[in-house]
């Protein structure tokens, strides 16, 4: 029996207030409306960002349905959308591309305006027309990033979805989403990082490790991964690290570690944290005179960076990436169909799977460091 046109009633994880469990609930997802789609998710990453709104780090109105790296089946469209279909395998881009804006019409830009983080108040969490889809106990919830994937069915703006191959796997593609395409794209399409060169990168999760990924994809010669975790450096080294720092093994600050074993500093590095003392740190590492970096890593909230201007004075640049650089609804798909003429791997970034209903747990792995991607299965 079809379901278009349909309320349906299906299993999410809801946040009701901060520093609280997901709850796992019976939700309203109402029918798609003009220049919208309704998509059946198959399978969702646990990303940081996630985790940065159950800490409270991140402010978003509550409660909400967390999730934006995703992967799935159209169920069923509104009036107007010509991108996709019911039965497409889609992922849900929580960077839209309206196509019309200044940014998207901008050659190098790609944080679209119609982004929900791009409103002036703060993001909003509703679709674009400025309502939720999604109601549980009598009360509305709100979106997250336009997608809210921890869900097993989901509404987004035409704008936030790509169409892709039919014969890729949504239990691996849906890294692509987020995680995965943030890191890559970020050496590759934002930094555009040289054959040859010498590469740092703060922080070795999922984002980190993509990063590694595109470092040595663009065939950087040196590729050093910086974490106070050791247990990762092991993964990092097979996806493509040349060797691997903890910066608790040293007496003197990191920044001076790098400079001194590079001879004066590395040509790229990348923040992949969110700290403002490691992002002080990777560009107090780049070579004087040329050396770039980028803040990849969510900042914190309600927190301001101070540094010494002599850092950029001395010719360094410093840089922001979202999403990678990528246009999403472009991008996305080509992505997708380079994973599946093995240009680049995904499997060694998911170290857990889980049934959506373990979801806490799979936060409870990330938290701990135990784990670089928990793919939810729904």
């Amino acid at each position: 029996m079809s379901t278009a046109g349909k309320v349906i009633r299906c299993r999410a994880a809801v946040l009701w207030e901060p520093r609280k469990p997901l709850s796992i609930e019976e939700v309203e997802v109402a029918p798609p409306k003009a220049l919208e789609v309704r998509i059946k998710i198959v399978s969702s990453g646990i990303c940081s960002s996630d985790d940065h709104v159950v800490s409270g780090s991140l402010k978003v109105p509550f409660p909400v349905i967390l999730g934006h790296e995703a992967a799935g089946i159209v169920e069923s469209i509104g009036d107007g959308v010509t991108t996709v279909k019911p039965g497409d395998k889609v992922i849900p881009l929580p960077n839209p591309q309206c196509g019309k804006c200044r940014v998207c019409k901008h050659p190098e830009g790609n944080l679209c305006l119609k982004n929900d983080w791009c409103s002036p108040g703060g993001p909003t969490g509703v679709l674009q027309d400025g309502t939720s889809r999604f109601t549980c106990r009598g009360q509305a919830i709100h979106h997250f990033l336009g997608t809210s994937t921890f869900t097993e069915f989901t509404v987004v703006d035409e704008d936030s979805v790509a169409r892709i191959d039919a014969a890729a796997p949504l239990e691996k593609v849906c890294l692509i989403g987020c995680g995965f395409a943030t890191g890559y794209g970020s050496a590759i399409q934002v930094a555009k990082v040289t054959p040859g060169s010498t590469c740092a990168v703060f922080g070795l999760g999922g984002v980190g490790l993509s990063v590694v990924v595109g470092c040595r994809a663009a065939g950087a010669a040196r590729i050093i991964g910086v974490d106070i975790n050791k247990d990762k450096f092991a993964k990092a080294k097979e996806l493509g690290a040349t060797e691997c720092l903890n910066p608790r093994d040293f007496e003197k600050p990191i920044q001076e570690v790098l400079v001194e074993m590079t001879g004066g500093g590395v040509d790229f590095s990348f923040e992949v944290i969110g700290r403002l003392d490691t992002m002080e740190a990777a560009l107090a590492s780049c070579h004087m005179g040329y050396g770039v970096s980028l803040v990849v890593g969510v900042p914190p909230g309600a927190q301001k960076l101070t540094f010494d201007p002599i850092l950029l004075f001395n010719g360094r640049t410093w840089k922001g990436a979202v999403y990678g650089g990528w246009k999403s609804k472009d991008s996305i798909p080509k992505l997708v169909s380079d994973f599946m003429a093995k240009k680049f791997p995904l499997d060694p970034l998911i170290t857990h799977v889980l049934p959506f209903g373990q979801i806490n747990k799979g936060f409870d792995l990330l938290r701990a460091g135990k784990s670089i991607r928990t793919v939810l299965t729904f």
